[in-house]
């Protein structure tokens, strides 16, 4: 009998080839983010301890605020520049632009320096994620969207966990993370222009005469206004605590009285416990219903979060609440794309995931830089995981206020 990989025609072969090099690569770059994002919050400790630069508390805030200010810049300008240049060229030009300067960074001569090259960097960064999320859901099925979007960010938390373990072992040799980053981005960047095919829905749009874009104010209709506000509220509220506490956790528990290497150590926790978590919640959002799950996935957050503004003796009950955090804290961000795929018919769901990311963005900036506002009033432990706690709270609210994931899926777009 001729298996059924023998019997494929030479052309179906090349598709699934050019398939699987879409969805590693893609992957491979979110993780590439998720390394960039944490590695600022794995060294401030150190930064701070060897006044490298002579920085400050303060300095290091503007720092994460000013790179997350790149990649919100980047999110925002990436839907027009993918349309027009093609997702293949667009990502790779940004894997290039983050990993040039990312290289750069331990070089720089001043705090101003060092800030400017992150801000730079953080636009080419900006930028991946939502290409390869893109790129990546045009190779799943409906019925596996929630996993679709939470499988592929397992790579960014993937990325956030080999910074944690790098960050262990180089300790005061902090550069070394950022040179790492850099060439890895390089040789990723290389690959992907051999390798990384262009997006057939974008070609297909290119050559199609009646191909259009949706406006924005069209997700402000009757039809998606009661979803638009509460799935913009909940990625706002969930992007603040994802960046928060990747860029602050590992300063927290220092200041609760943990020793460094433990603060660092609880990094690694936090985004082991992401990987789990985004694994388990879209099996269990695809087979319950993803706002009923994502509901449940922020009230725990909440009690999560709550948590970690004790003090723990026990190394262990330490490890398990803050493994416990990153499950469902990390997750439930996730889970509110995922429900935008569901909700929102073909015709605007582009257009609503991208306000989901560019609004979540601001959330990206804002929790980092209150975060470092009360650490630099010298109460970051526990005011720090009372603020994520109510975040969380507010999170669980928008997701209460959304209509259910199926209402609407197949309604044509209004007007």
């Amino acid at each position: 009998m001729t298996s059924t990989v023998s019997s494929r025609t030479p052309a179906q072969r090349g598709t699934t080839g050019r398939n699987a090099w879409t969805v590693v690569l893609c992957w491979i770059t979110v993780m590439l983010e998720g390394y960039d994002l944490v590695v600022l919050g794995a060294i401030i400790p150190v930064l701070l301890r060897t006044h490298h630069l002579g920085m400050t508390a303060g300095d290091a805030t503007t720092i994460a605020t000013l790179s997350l200010v790149g990649v919100a810049i980047g999110a925002v300008c990436v839907g027009p520049l993918a349309d027009r240049l093609g997702r293949r060229l667009l990502l790779i030009g940004s894997v290039v632009l983050f990993s040039v300067f990312t290289l750069l960074v331990p070089l720089a001569g001043s705090v101003t320096m060092f800030a400017l090259l992150r801000l730079i960097a953080g636009v080419g960064l900006g930028a991946c994620m939502p290409v390869s999320l893109t790129m990546m859901a045009e190779h799943m099925p409906a019925a596996r969207r929630a996993r679709a979007s939470t499988l592929t960010m397992t790579g960014y938390h993937t990325g956030a966990v080999i910074t944690s373990l790098l960050a262990l072992q180089v300790t005061d040799n902090w550069q070394i993370l950022f040179y790492v980053l850099g060439a890895a981005g390089l040789v990723i960047a290389a690959v992907q222009w051999f390798r990384l095919p262009e997006s057939e829905a974008f070609v297909r749009a290119k050559e199609s005469e009646g191909a259009h874009r949706v406006p924005f104010t069209e997700l402000l209709k009757p039809a998606y206004l009661r979803a638009g506000i509460g799935v913009w509220v909940a990625s706002f509220m969930g992007l603040l605590l994802v960046y928060g506490l990747n860029t602050w956790l590992p300063k927290l528990m220092n200041d609760a009285g943990y020793p460094v290497p433990t603060a660092v150590t609880q990094l690694l926790v936090l985004n082991a416990g992401g990987v789990v978590g985004l694994v388990v919640g879209g099996l269990v959002a695809d087979r319950r219903g993803i706002k009923g799950t994502t509901l449940v996935w922020f009230a725990v957050s909440v009690l999560m979060l709550a948590c970690l503004s004790v003090k723990m003796d026990s190394d262990l009950l330490l490890n398990t609440v803050v493994f416990c955090t990153g499950v469902f804290v990390f997750s439930a961000q996730v889970l509110v794309y995922a429900y935008v795929t569901a909700y929102y018919p073909a015709a605007v769901r582009g257009t609503a995931l991208g306000s989901a990311s560019g609004i979540g963005r601001i959330g990206s900036i804002v929790g980092p830089s209150i975060t470092g506002a009360l650490v630099t009033a010298g109460i970051g432990h526990p005011w720090g995981f009372y603020f994520f706690a109510t975040v969380a709270v507010l999170g669980f609210a928008a997701v209460l206020t959304l209509p259910r994931a199926t209402r609407t899926a197949q309604v044509a777009p209004a007007g």
